[in-house]
């Protein structure tokens, strides 16, 4: 049964993943200021088959991240690195060049970017020796109001604590909480 809040239907569009990058963020500025960072992540699904052999498949997913989040991940993340995204999805659209009619790509648009590996692993898998950040480090939309990345320690506190997890694959934790309850101190008007 659908969910329904006073006789209207819900709607979700989330997106929550874990995978290495491919390759180094490409980050542009746009003729508005705003700044766009584009990756390409690699997302790994492990299964048995029919016959119980083990299998694996590899999804290859763009994602885009805009203004703060964008600069967090052009100054922190290189090819290797192991992230997690929480976001969510937008299609672009065009018209391809020649007569080759409407072409359109689903993307992650990420809301927020933060570390899933541990500092190590990252300096041996990639060319990110300048990175200084802690595994556990992260960068949100809301983080925008300061200005600047900030290290935050992990939100995992042991199995009892709640609203964490940590990851099946055994990599750093992840809050999944979600953000605080807005007050009406909190509104913009």
């Amino acid at each position: 049964m659908p969910f329904k809040e006073a006789g209207k239907m819900l709607e979700l569009n989330k997106v929550f993943l874990i995978g290495n990058l491919t390759q180094k963020p490409d980050a542009r500025m746009l003729a508005s200021g705003d700044l766009v960072a584009e990756l390409r992540l690699a997302v790994n699904r492990r299964y048995k088959n029919r016959d119980g052999q083990p299998q694996e498949e590899t999804l290859f997913i763009q994602v885009e991240a805009w203004k703060t989040v964008a600069k967090f991940c052009q100054d922190w993340l290189a090819k290797g690195r192991r992230i997690f995204v929480e976001g969510r999805l937008k299609m672009d659209t065009w018209e391809a060049k020649e007569g080759g009619g409407k072409r359109s790509v689903i993307k992650v648009v990420a809301e927020r970017v933060q570390f899933a590996d541990s500092r190590a692993a990252a300096d041996s898998s990639s060319d990110a020796g300048e990175m200084d950040a802690s595994a556990n480090s992260s960068y949100t939309e809301r983080d925008a109001s300061s200005g600047s990345f900030s290290r935050k320690p992990s939100p995992y506190q042991g199995p009892s604590a709640e609203g964490t997890s940590r990851p099946a694959s055994g990599g750093q934790p992840f809050n999944t909480a979600g953000p605080p309850a807005s007050t009406d101190d909190d509104l913009p008007f």
